[in-house]
C-alpha cells in the first residue's frame, strides 16, 4: 500500500524534472543562438537579423537575415525550426541566398534547382553544434554560356568562440562560346576563435583547388594543386593578416609555364581605429539612410585614416617561383612601410586626384631583394648581365634598382 502511494508523487516529481529540463534546454539553445549571431555581427562586415520567431518548450522556429553592411549585392535568409529535447535539438532549415537590387533568389530564380537543406543537432550539455548543407547538382544554359555544378556539402560545427567550417565543391564547368572555365574539387577548411563580441579573434583558412583549366582557341592552361593559407588575427594592438599562396604546377602545352610559393604579411594595423572604423560603419547603415558613396567615405574618413597610424606595413615574407619555360626564377624578400605622420595632410575623399595619390604614394618606404636574378631580367631593366641580386628600394614612392631610378618597363 505505501508503494501504491509513492508512485503518484513521484510521477509528479518525474514530470516536474521532465518540464524544467525541457525548459532548461530551449533556453539555453535560444541564449546561444542570440550569442552566436550577436558575434558575427561585431565582426564589422555584416547586418544579421531575425525575423518570425517563435519560441516554445518543445520547438522552436524563425529566419535569420544575413546581408553586407553596405550595398544590396546579396543576402541570404537561413530558416530554421529547432525540435528541443532534454539532452540534444535538433535543427533544419533552408537557406535562401539571394542577389542584386531586386533581391532575385538564386535558388528558383536564377537556377533550376531547389534551394539546400541544412540540418543540425545541438548537443545542450556540452554546448556543441554540429550540422551540415548538401548542395544539389544543376545545370543552367543560356545562350551560348552554360554552367554545369556537380553539387558539393558544407559542415560546420564548434561551441561558442570556437567554430569550424569545411567545405568541399564537386568539379564544375562553365563555358562561354569557345571558352571554357573549370574547377574542382575545391576544399575550404576554416576555424574562427573569438571572444566575447569579436573583440580579439583568430581565423586560419585553407582553400584548396585540385585542378583549374582555362580553355580557348589558341591558349590552353592548366593549374594543379593551388594552396592558399591565411590566418587573420585581431589583438588589443592591431590586425595582422599572414597569407602564403603555393602553386604545384600551371601548364601551357604540356609545359610547365610557373611554380613555387609567395608568403607575405600585413601588419600593424591599429586595432582600436579598426574597431571605431567598423562601429561608425554599422551606425550608418543602421539609420537606412541612401547615401552618396562619396559622402558616406567623407564622414568615415576620419576613422579609416586612423587605422593607418602605427605605420603598417606589408612584408615579402618569401618568393621562391620558377618558371622552365621561360628560364626565370625567383627568390627574394622585402618590407614596405607607410608614414603615417601628419595623416591629416592626406584625404581618401580626393583619392582620384592625381597629386592627391602622389601625397599617398610618397607616404612609402621600402626594401627588396630579387637573389640570382636571371640575366634576362637585368638586360631588361639596362643593368649589367653579371648582377647576381637586385636590391629595390622604395624612397618616398620613388623605385631605385642598385642604386638606380627604375627604368621604364614599357619602351
Amino acid at each position: 500500500m505505501r508503494k501504491e502511494r509513492l508512485i503518484v508523487p513521484v510521477a509528479v516529481t518525474l514530470a516536474v524534472v521532465w518540464a524544467v529540463a525541457q525548459l532548461l534546454a530551449s533556453l539555453l539553445f535560444e541564449r546561444e543562438l542570440s550569442r552566436a549571431l550577436v558575434d558575427l555581427e561585431a565582426r564589422g562586415e555584416l547586418v544579421v537579423e531575425r525575423s518570425d520567431v517563435e519560441r516554445g518548450w518543445l520547438s522552436s522556429s524563425g529566419v535569420v537575415h544575413i546581408s553586407p553592411v553596405l550595398g544590396d549585392g546579396w543576402r541570404l535568409e537561413l530558416s530554421y525550426a529547432a525540435r528541443h529535447g532534454v539532452f540534444s535539438t535538433r535543427v533544419e532549415g533552408g537557406a535562401h541566398p539571394s542577389t542584386g537590387p531586386r533581391q532575385l533568389r538564386l535558388f528558383g530564380d536564377w537556377l533550376p534547382s531547389s534551394p539546400p537543406r541544412w540540418h543540425a543537432r545541438y548537443q545542450t550539455l556540452g554546448g556543441t553544434l554540429e550540422g551540415s548543407i548538401q548542395l544539389a547538382p544543376f545545370l543552367i544554359s543560356q545562350g551560348p554560356r552554360e554552367l554545369d555544378f556537380r553539387g558539393g556539402q558544407i559542415s560546420f560545427g564548434g561551441v561558442y568562440g570556437d567554430w569550424r567550417l569545411r567545405a568541399r565543391l564537386q568539379p564544375w564547368r562553365l563555358t562561354d562560346g569557345a571558352a571554357t572555365l573549370a574547377s574542382g574539387p575545391v576544399t575550404l577548411e576554416s576555424r574562427y576563435a573569438y571572444t566575447a563580441g569579436a573583440h580579439h579573434f583568430t581565423q586560419h583558412d585553407l582553400l584548396r583547388i585540385d585542378e583549374l583549366a582555362w580553355q580557348q582557341p589558341g591558349l590552353e592552361l592548366e593549374a594543379h594543386d593551388l594552396f592558399y593559407l591565411s590566418r587573420m588575427q585581431l589583438d588589443d594592438s592591431e590586425l595582422r593578416i599572414d597569407g602564403e599562396l603555393t602553386l604545384a604546377n600551371v601548364l601551357v602545352a604540356d609545359q610547365v609555364l610557373l611554380s613555387g610559393r609567395v608568403a607575405m604579411e600585413v601588419s600593424r594595423i591599429n586595432a582600436d581605429a579598426l574597431r571605431e572604423a567598423l562601429a561608425g560603419l554599422r551606425r550608418e547603415a543602421a539609420q537606412a539612410i541612401e547615401r552618396d558613396p562619396q559622402e558616406l567615405l567623407a564622414r568615415l574618413e576620419p576613422a579609416l585614416l586612423a587605422i593607418l597610424v602605427d605605420s603598417p606595413r606589408l612584408d615579402l615574407k618569401a618568393v621562391d617561383l620558377d618558371s622552365p619555360m621561360l628560364g626565370v626564377a625567383a627568390r627574394g624578400d622585402g618590407a614596405l612601410f607607410f608614414d603615417p605622420r601628419g595623416l591629416d595632410e592626406l584625404s581618401l575623399v580626393r583619392l582620384d586626384d592625381e597629386a592627391e595619390q602622389a601625397r599617398w604614394l610618397g607616404r612609402l618606404d621600402g626594401d627588396f631583394v630579387w637573389r640570382e636574378v636571371p640575366a634576362v631580367v637585368s638586360l631588361w631593366l639596362g643593368l649589367p648581365l653579371s648582377t647576381q641580386d637586385l636590391e629595390i628600394d622604395v624612397i618616398r614612392g620613388q623605385v631605385r634598382v642598385n642604386g638606380r631610378p627604375m627604368p621604364p618597363l614599357w619602351r
